[in-house]
């Protein structure tokens, strides 16, 4: 790949819908905001103020781009098909438990979804936007939703579709993506807000994923199609200060 930019992404998850606050899966059901959900994106508006961004995407679904309209009023914003969230298919608007119901032990990360899309249709999406934004220098928001921006991440910084499980992102939260400071072939997260904008997480020096673990890793991801850099390191810090962006 080429050398890598100043490139920092602002991955932002919209607010709360009904479905969201009742723990429906919602993929491709084009439902609105709540309330709430209009208050939180206004929030990450207020975050995000002093930021200057060169490039805003935001995925087609109306609970996005009006999470994108709140935050970032009057910025110019492309609509990105790639950015939408995972297609549940025959799994659309049911309950997690309802669906382990008729199918013992179901995990989204492992299985997928019948009549929707497969692990490899939404880890392809996520790597083709990737090999897009690595080129760019500068600022760009991602607006997008809970399955598919984790899964973004974990793309990013090398790590299987199945380990998205893990980095869940609440409502209104805003990640960040960027290289490492002093290692600028090296991608990392720099900041998480899984658990919504009083939650990050940290790089710090020395602690590195164990070399066996990482190795795993990032061989079940280059048989998955992602592309490995010339130098991944995976890095897994402690939780620090209250995250302000």
């Amino acid at each position: 790949m080429s050398t890598p930019t100043s490139l920092k992404i602002y991955l932002i998850r919209h607010g709360e819908t009904k479905w969201s606050k009742a723990g429906r899966n919602n993929g491709n059901t084009d439902i609105p905001l709540t309330n709430q959900g209009e208050l939180d994106a206004q929030q990450v508006g207020q975050r995000l103020q002093t930021i200057k961004f060169c490039r805003i995407l935001c995925s087609p679904l109306q609970r996005a781009m009006r999470a994108r309209e709140l935050a970032l009023s009057g910025a110019v914003a492309e609509i990105e098909p790639d950015l939408a969230e995972w297609n549940y298919g025959d799994y659309e608007g049911q309950l997690t438990q309802a669906v382990r119901n008729i199918r013992c032990n179901w995990d989204l990360y492992r299985d997928g979804c019948p009549g929707g899309e497969s692990i490899a249709q939404v880890a392809a999406r996520a790597d083709r936007l990737i090999s897009r934004l690595r080129p760019i220098t500068g600022n760009v928001a991602l607006f997008s939703h809970s399955q598919f921006g984790s899964i973004l991440s974990m793309r990013w910084i090398g790590l299987p579709v199945s380990e998205a499980a893990h980095f869940p992102q609440e409502a209104g939260s805003v990640t960040i993506l960027m290289y490492a400071d002093h290692q600028p072939d090296v991608p990392v997260v720099s900041r998480w807000s899984g658990e919504g904008p009083s939650f990050s997480l940290g790089i710090y020096p020395g602690s590195d994923v164990p070399k066996e673990t990482k190795s795993a890793a990032i061989a079940r991801w280059e048989n998955e199609g992602g592309e490995i850099t010339s130098q991944t390191h995976v890095r897994v810090g402690r939780v620090h200060e209250v995250m302000t962006i």
